[in-house]
């Protein structure tokens, strides 16, 4: 594997912006009685609308028509004042020689919106890639394809850098290598990816597969 491109995954993997989404649902729906914490464990990498539906069989009624609009207002406006790219990404993305893009299940605008209130936006240019755009959602391989097919490589010469159970299941089924990232663990994860705790190690993690 020498010639490889990066793909990563964006919520969680390299902005911590799943605590932010999560606490737009503990503000709007505070019947939930529940932190953020809490419903980020429970909906961590899952597709906006099966969250939705999960939500409302929970508190017992329909969610209003304008709920998705007000939601994501809401979480915009969490980003704007809080989201930060997780610890040492910045520095991992400077000194990663590699082609690199983001396949994320978030809508263009949200992509967009995270990579420049993080400081991201310049490792990426428009090599970014969304699950609203292509029509497929993450555990389905489809997104992963269409990312490396546009960036013109074989999804065997494909490293995932991943969070979510999701995301590891859509990598795999494309045949992809991926590598979890997991602030509180360094372990190999139950589905048998490799994990890393630090973003510092992931350069070398990269540059070990490639030598295999």
């Amino acid at each position: 594997m020498a010639d490889t491109c990066v793909i990563f995954d964006l919520d969680g993997t390299l902005v911590d912006s799943e605590i932010l989404c999560n606490q737009a649902f503990v503000d709007l729906l505070p019947e939930l009685g529940e932190t953020a914490e809490q419903l980020m464990r429970r909906y961590r990498g899952i597709k906006l609308d099966l969250t939705l539906a999960d939500l409302e069989e929970r508190i017992g009624r329909t969610l209003p028509e304008t709920f998705e609009v007000t939601y994501r207002e809401r979480v915009a406006q969490l980003f704007d004042e809080r989201l930060q790219p997780v610890p040492g990404a910045a520095a991992m993305l400077e000194s990663l020689n590699r082609p690199r893009c983001i396949a994320s299940s978030g809508p263009p605008q949200k992509i967009a919106h995270s990579l420049k209130v993080s400081g991201l936006a310049s490792h990426f240019g428009p090599n970014t890639f969304s699950s609203y755009v292509v029509g497929i959602w993450k555990p389905e391989p489809g997104l992963f394809l269409h990312a490396a097919r546009s960036m013109g490589y074989a999804p065997e010469a494909c490293i995932v850098v991943e969070d979510s159970d999701v995301g590891v299941q859509a990598a795999k089924a494309a045949r992809m290598t991926v590598l979890r990232y997991d602030p509180h663990s360094a372990a190999t994860s139950d589905d048998g990816s490799i994990v890393f705790s630090e973003m510092s190690r992931l350069k070398g993690m990269i540059e070990g597969l490639e030598a295999e």
